[in-house]
């Protein structure tokens, strides 16, 4: 009870915030969000290109963990993941939120599930999140984007929805770990301690899931 009621605070904070107290839009933005959108961001800071793309590349980590999470769950968790793509953490929170602890697992793994368990999917995240991130830091003008971030709504609760993402997903670890037989709470503290990175690297590197659980006769 006191997770969710954590978890729904949070919410409302942030969807609070994001309303009411956060910079107003200008007429740009729209114009702004279709362009990213479509790939026409010549002009556009870098920095700005390479948030909105990660936006795109967390939701896909995070299905590395719902789909299997949510085996096992009153509540389905493909429309949270879904929901992710266009909401970002406001589609996730509530799913945190409603969710029971399940470190159970029981096999076989359907399609979608080897598919978000696979390695080589954890390897294509990692580096699609390594190539913007480096391209932003390095190619971005930093004092421009801290004048968008003060002025436009878009910018600014993206950025902060961004940070959540980098935080939350290590209330899903514990409970992964225990799925694949893990114990090595140092990977863990590097889920917790480093934003974005720590939860990728955890991907790459956790074992597989296994097709079947057996069931040992007493």
């Amino acid at each position: 009870m006191v997770r969710r009621l954590g978890f729904a605070g949070l919410w409302l904070l942030f969807l609070g915030y994001a309303t009411f107290l956060a910079p107003g839009d200008g007429p740009e933005t729209l114009d702004l969000i279709v362009r990213l959108s479509t790939g026409q961001v010549a002009g556009i800071n870098p920095v700005i290109v390479a948030l909105f793309n990660l936006m795109g590349v967390l939701p896909l980590a995070y299905s590395c963990l719902l789909y299997a999470d949510g085996r096992g769950q009153k509540i389905w968790a493909w429309p949270f993941a879904a929901g992710a793509f266009a909401v970002g953490a406001f589609a996730l929170i509530p799913y945190l939120g409603l969710r029971q602890d399940n470190p159970g697992w029981i096999g076989p793994k359907s399609r979608t599930i080897r598919f978000w368990d696979s390695r080589y999917t954890a390897i294509a995240i990692f580096m699609a999140a390594l190539i913007l991130v480096l391209y932003g830091v390095l190619a971005g003008d930093w004092a421009d984007f801290g004048r968008q971030w003060q002025g436009s709504k878009f910018i600014h609760v993206m950025s902060l929805d961004f940070c959540l993402l980098s935080l939350l997903g290590s209330e899903l670890v514990p409970d992964d770990m225990a799925r694949r037989g893990m114990v090595d709470s140092r990977l863990l503290t590097v889920v917790q301690w480093v934003p974005l990175f720590g939860l990728l690297v955890y991907l790459v590197v956790r074992p597989r899931l296994p097709e079947v659980v057996e069931t040992v006769a007493v």
